[in-house]
């Protein structure tokens, strides 16, 4: 199996002297998707949880919503032409029984670790294909402060962030704030679908009662799968796009970005934080 990190020597230059020194450097190799056999992604991903990655990615596309729909999932032998094991190929069975929908969420066959989607055909595919919407869930209700405490909790988690300041992370807190799960990935994405595909095989889904925390920006790709595993908050340390505000509003998703310090940007779903309180402390 892959390492996360690899080594690699560089030239480092400080102050004008020059030296020659290894460098720590976050691995990045390609995972094939297959569903019942049959090819159906590729993406670009940090090796580790690859079958939580798998599992996640598929609740996000519609085909897994619930830990029986999985039967089992495994690395593919005889990947290469020697018929050798690279451990970047994993076949998703589904248990019996499961329809298997067409997959209107579906991204291109290659996909990047930073892609999306993007589309009014998108906003509706993943309104109409969420298994538990949002706006029907429990009140969740958290405070400004709560929020803010996040981001340092979420840096103090990242380890291999530590070695090579080249991962993104996805976290998920309870609305209390109890650290629940940490995940790292070179992409965005990948690591949401480590915390939703592990939650999967846990029997924890919908994370009804969950906030999502991502160290980067807020894509649409990322509300779709805090929205397709029944997330009622998610958090950002960066910027939302234009179409995740989009969906955000019409899905019920509370949706906040530029979570620094104790300033924060809510863009949808503010009956979901206790603004008035965060009013009158001002």
């Amino acid at each position: 199996m892959g390492r996360v990190t690899e080594r690699r020597k560089v030239i480092r230059i400080r102050d004008g002297a020059v030296s020659t020194r290894p460098d720590t450097l976050v691995a990045e190799e390609p995972l094939e998707i297959r569903l019942n056999g049959k090819p159906l992604a590729i993406t670009m991903r940090t090796p580790g949880d690859d079958f939580a990655l798998a599992a996640g990615f598929l609740v996000s596309e519609g085909v897994l919503a619930e830990q029986g729909d999985l039967q089992n999932i495994v690395y593919c032998a005889g990947a290469t032409v020697d018929g050798s094991n690279t451990y970047n190929v994993v076949d998703v069975k589904t248990a019996p029984g499961v329809r298997v929908p067409d997959i209107t969420l579906e991204r291109n066959v290659y996909t990047t670790s930073s892609c999306g989607l993007c589309g009014k055909a998108s906003l509706d595919a993943v309104r109409t294909t969420a298994r538990w919407p949002i706006a029907d869930t429990p009140p969740v209700r958290v405070t400004p402060e709560l929020l803010a405490d996040l981001p340092d909790r979420l840096r103090a988690s990242q380890r291999v962030f530590d070695r090579t300041g080249g991962l993104h992370a996805a976290a998920l807190f309870t609305e209390d704030g109890d650290l629940v799960d940490v995940r790292e990935d070179v992409g965005r994405h990948n690591a949401v679908d480590k915390l939703v595909g592990r939650a999967l095989q846990n029997g924890d889904l919908p994370l009804s009662r969950s906030v999502l925390l991502v160290s980067g920006r807020a894509s649409f790709e990322l509300a779709q799968k805090a929205v397709m595993a029944g997330i009622p908050v998610l958090a950002a340390v960066s910027a939302p796009s234009s179409l995740a505000v989009d969906l955000a509003a019409e899905t019920g998703l509370t949706l906040v970005g530029f979570l620094r310090g104790s300033s924060m940007n809510v863009y949808a779903g503010e009956e979901r934080v206790a603004l008035r309180a965060a009013a009158a402390q001002g």
